[in-house]
């Protein structure tokens, strides 16, 4: 019989691993809830109807479909291979979700008698994508988002801005850089080409130039693009450096006549102008920056780690016409999404998790005494307490046995009975890191061991 495994792109994870992954949960919840964002959750699967045509062709592609109940593979298989013009929509209704922000976007529209805007929530909950596995790159991870929806304000961006700086900076992740560009500049620069038509086909090429460089990011365009005008502004692009006013200076010759091409500049513009007055110097405005998702409209986010090479590690943008697309119209919404699965590898291999962030238990308790009860009472005494605690459960086994089971699940104390059950009992109380053994009364374990 072969081993049992897992299927690729998906994790197991020990105890030591869930507690290092809470922690960054907690970590993000304790701050979006500061800056009074309120949590949702949504269904693990979603209408297909809502998660398709969202994300452009190649998110459909990656969606992870599952086939009418009763449907048999075989059947679905066969029903394809046969017919020409056949849609999986016919044996398929349902799919895992792909992000959290269509769902919201439904959730918005479906509870909007129940909401108050501007509403702002955060999300922290697994989605599924078929995709390549790689480092970094999961097809099932978790996403933790915050979103603000029901307001234009471009103070909704600035506030992210602060999420991501302070969120990464109690994360130990202070030196990072939040990239920022507009998709209205974007279609105004594409449009300025004459490619309007070939807008999301060319954003998905050049969202590819941190994998694949410049030169291949070029080649793709001059092949499927075959528009030379195209290609020379995207090299021009490539070539202006990071210097903001020199971006700026560039735009505005280039598109800054055009009303969207205005419209972007001015908002870019602003962001740019309130994050110096706030002393916010880790923001660039990258041109390339494109986020290959059709829903956005917007302000787009992507943030780097400056010194490590493992991609963004938050993402996101403003989208004005999402709950559109379920038949609410004019409800704006901006929101980011953190990467706590490229978030967690970075803290892992650096080493920077904190020392104590173990749940396990604080004591192991053996029991030598004639009654069970005991134990089991010293147990609940010391839960009264607050302090985690456990029973060895085998009397049968050897000493040494019970020891190393405590070293081996770095439990710090060890508890031994061998009286019967009242607050002044008298246990033997053992220190598993320095070795030290002493008699203690069990209504003073609380001040030994804060003390």
């Amino acid at each position: 019989m072969s081993k049992p495994n897992i299927p690729k792109g998906t994790r197991d994870f020990s105890p030591e691993e869930v507690a290092k992954r809470n922690y960054i949960f907690n970590v993000l919840k304790s701050h979006f809830q500061q800056f009074g964002f309120l949590p949702i959750e949504t269904p693990s699967m979603e209408k297909l109807s809502t998660l398709t045509g969202k994300y452009g062709d190649e998110g459909d592609q990656l969606l992870f479909k599952l086939l009418k109940r009763g449907a048999k593979f075989e059947q679905a298989l066969n029903q394809v291979s046969k017919s020409e013009g056949v849609s999986d929509h016919q044996f398929s209704e349902e799919a895992l979700r792909y992000d959290l922000t269509v769902p919201f976007a439904r959730y918005v529209v479906q509870h909007l008698n129940d909401i108050s805007f501007p509403f702002k929530r955060y999300q922290i909950q697994p989605v599924w994508r078929a995709d390549r596995p790689q480092r970094g790159r999961y097809r099932e991870f978790y996403q933790c988002d915050v979103d603000v929806v029901g307001t234009t304000s471009l103070n909704a961006e600035l506030e992210l801005i602060h999420i991501i700086n302070h969120a990464l900076s109690a994360l130990k992740l202070p030196n990072h850089t939040i990239h920022l560009n507009n998709r209205k500049i974007l279609y105004a620069l594409i449009s300025s080409c004459g490619e309007s038509s070939n807008f999301n086909k060319i954003t998905v090429i050049i969202d590819k130039l941190d994998k694949v460089g410049k030169e291949k990011v070029l080649a793709e365009l001059a092949d499927q693009i075959n528009n030379p005008s195209c290609t020379t502004m995207f090299e021009s692009i490539f070539d202006l450096g990071n210097d903001y006013k020199d971006i700026i200076s560039w735009l505005k010759s280039r598109v800054g006549a055009t009303e969207l091409g205005l419209e972007g500049i001015e908002e870019i513009s602003y962001i740019f102008e309130n994050c110096n007055q706030l002393g916010l110097k880790n923001i660039t405005l990258n041109l390339t920056l494109a986020r290959g998702l059709n829903y956005y409209t917007g302000t787009i986010f992507e943030v780097v780690l400056n010194d490590y090479n493992m991609g963004s590690i938050v993402g996101g943008g403003r989208y004005d016409n999402l709950t559109a697309l379920f038949g609410l119209k004019d409800i704006s919404g901006v929101g980011i999404s953190f990467g706590a699965e490229r978030i967690y590898d970075v803290l892992n291999e650096s080493q920077l998790f904190p020392d104590e962030i173990s749940l396990g238990p604080e004591f192991l308790i053996i029991d030598q005494s004639n009654a069970v009860s005991n134990a089991f009472k010293v147990a609940e005494k010391l839960r009264e307490l607050s302090k985690r605690s456990m029973i060895y459960p085998d009397k049968q086994h050897k000493l040494k046995k019970k020891l190393k089971y405590a070293n081996q699940n770095n439990i710090p104390y060890v508890l031994f009975i061998s009286d019967n059950f009242n607050d002044n009992m008298s246990l033997e109380l053992k220190d598993m890191i320095t070795g030290e053994q002493k008699s203690i009364q069990l209504k003073q374990i609380t001040h030994e061991i804060n003390g």
